[in-house]
């Protein structure tokens, strides 16, 4: 066995990846869509099995709440105001110089997520909205590549692998979705139920890129560790109406415009996205004698503005307005200093 191939020696002792399911493992392509609570725990995971290219995507940037269920962070980062995804590369490579590891500062959306997909084997759920995974159930059954969701809150998780062309898909099994339902920031969650979650997206993609797709479940499995529930539910058939997995019209890759103001479930935090790119010295430069204080990095621009809010603003031309989750104060404040 090759030196460079020691680290995987245990794994390699299992009989169902063995040295050709490690080669398969190190020549695949895995996207996990947001760096959070169950994206950095699979990014781990995958880092350590040896997936041979790690590509995922956030918006946010680290902060103190985080490192409660966060594992890839530190107060470091917190200290730094980090984005998640650039402190999640900084950490996986010093796990594994041996793959490749793209961490892009990115809000996905129907303009962009088509960017990250070429190649790409596998793509997993590390969100916290079905909004977002409506998208990535769409251009993952658009393009022929498979999805594994996972969800977390409160002490409750559930998950499940979506493969076009053999299972349904996740319109099918929620036609809708209440966005006002209950987050990690509006209930809270624990860490351990995030860690069972996303471990076992973590598995599951390793079972598809291992050729071992025959012992994955057609089924979703929802738990509550705190009440000892559990309970696995068929997926069913295909809806033959549904507009992503058979009628193939992928309704939120064409929609025509995404929303640019957008509250952030249990954040007190609208953000705003703004056409074009932002220019961080200048916009320095421009709010240092309007504000009470601010405070760049490479990343982002943090401003504490006089009325109590506080705004962050990000290359990709993303605002957030932390303080409020009223859309039109955020929409005066924005205007007040950056202009609509």
């Amino acid at each position: 066995m090759e030196k460079s191939w020691e680290r995987y020696s245990r794994q390699m002792l299992f009989q169902p990846i063995g040295e050709e399911g490690q080669q398969k493992l190190l020549n695949s392509k895995v996207l996990i869509v947001g760096m959070g609570a169950l994206g950095t725990v699979v990014a781990n995971h995958l880092a350590r099995a040896g997936v041979g290219h790690l590509v995922f995507c956030d918006r946010d940037y680290v902060e103190l709440s985080n490192l409660q269920r966060q594992t890839l962070f530190d107060e470091e980062d917190v200290q730094q105001f980090l984005p998640k995804a650039v402190a999640a590369e900084k950490k996986l490579r010093k796990l594994n110089s041996s793959i490749s590891i793209e961490g892009h500062v990115a809000d996905i959306s129907a303009n962009n997520i088509e960017e990250f997909i070429e190649g790409v084997d596998v793509i997993v759920d590390g969100t916290d909205n079905f909004q977002t995974r409506y998208l990535i159930n769409d251009v993952a059954y658009k393009y022929n590549i498979p999805f594994i969701y996972g969800g977390a809150v409160s002490s409750r998780g559930m998950g499940t692998v979506f493969i076009p062309g053999k299972t349904s898909c996740l319109r099918c099994l929620f036609p809708t979705h209440d966005s006002s339902g209950q987050t990690c920031d509006t209930i809270g969650v624990l860490s351990p139920v995030v860690d069972i979650v996303a471990s076992l997206e973590a598995l599951q993609c390793m079972k598809l890129l291992t050729d071992n797709q025959d012992d994955i479940a057609n089924e979703l499995t929802t738990f509550d560790i705190w009440k000892n529930h559990h309970f696995s539910m068929k997926l069913g058939e295909a809806n033959e109406q549904c507009p992503t997995c058979q009628l193939k019209e992928y309704p939120t890759l064409t929609e025509s415009d995404q929303d640019q103001v957008t509250t952030l479930c249990g954040r007190d935090t609208v953000q705003i996205v703004n056409n074009g790119t932002v220019d961080l010295e200048e916009s320095e430069k421009k709010l240092r004698s309007l504000v009470k204080d601010l405070k760049r990095t490479p990343f982002l621009l943090r401003v504490y503005l006089h009325e109590g809010e506080t705004m962050v603003l990000f290359p990709d031309g993303r605002t957030l307005i932390q303080g409020t989750e009223d859309i039109s104060r955020a929409k005066t404040l924005f205007s007040k200093y950056i202009g609509m």
